[in-house]
C-alpha cells in the first residue's frame, strides 16, 4: 500500500484489507455465538457502513436480516454537529434483536441521538457494530458491543469512509498524512 491523493489531501496507508478482513470474520463469530437461535436483523447505517455490514453478513452464519438507514452529519472532514435522517427505517423491530453496523463513531453524537429513538420502538435487545473508534473524540458516549478497531482521532478514508465523496470504494483504509 502506499500513499494515495483524495481530493487535495494525502492519506498514508492505515489498515490493510487482510487486517480488516480478518478482524471483521472475528467480529461475525462473535455475533454468531452470541445470537444463535435468535434471528438478529442488522440495520446499516449508509452511506459509510454499507462495506463493513456487507462484508460482516457474509460471515454472519445463523438466521438474520438486514435493512439499512441513512443518517449524516458529516460535512467535509468535521461532524456538522447535526445528525440529519435522510432515509428511515422501513421496518419494525419490535421485540426483535437488532443490531446497529455502523462505520465510525468519532464524536457519538449520531447514534446518542439514533439509539433512544429505536430503544422507543421496545427492541428484545439493541447491540452495536462498530468499524471504527476514535476514543479521544468521543464526547457522547455510546456502549459498543462489538468493535473492530480503535483508533487515534485523525481523520480516515476507504472501506466505505470518504472525504467529501471520494475514497468509500477503497478496500483498505487510510489516515490522513501529517
Amino acid at each position: 500500500m502506499q500513499e494515495i491523493k483524495v481530493h487535495d489531501k494525502l492519506f498514508v496507508p492505515w489498515l490493510t484489507e487482510q487486517t480488516i478482513t480478518d478482524r471483521v470474520k472475528d467480529i461475525a463469530a462473535d455475533i454468531n455465538n452470541a445470537y444463535a437461535g435468535k434471528k438478529p436483523l442488522f440495520i446499516g447505517i449508509l452511506n459509510g457502513a454499507f462495506m463493513f455490514a456487507s462484508d460482516l453478513l457474509k460471515h454472519i452464519t445463523i438466521e438474520a436480516e438486514i435493512s439499512f438507514i441513512k443518517l449524516a452529519s458529516y460535512k467535509g472532514m468535521k461532524s456538522s454537529g447535526q445528525v440529519v435522517t435522510a432515509i428511515g427505517l422501513d421496518v419494525d423491530i419490535t421485540d426483535r434483536h437488532v443490531i446497529i453496523v455502523e462505520d465510525i463513531i468519532d464524536t457519538g453524537k449520531t447514534l446518542h441521538q439514533f439509539l433512544p429513538q429505536l430503544h422507543n420502538q421496545r427492541p428484545a435487545s439493541l447491540k452495536t457494530a462498530v468499524l471504527l473508534h476514535k476514543p479521544e473524540a468521543t464526547i457522547h458516549p455510546v456502549d459498543i458491543d462489538y468493535c473492530c478497531f480503535s483508533i487515534p482521532n485523525k481523520f480516515v478514508v476507504g472501506y466505505g469512509l470518504d472525504y467529501n465523496g471520494l475514497g468509500r470504494n477503497l478496500p483498505a483504509i487510510y489516515q490522513l498524512k501529517d
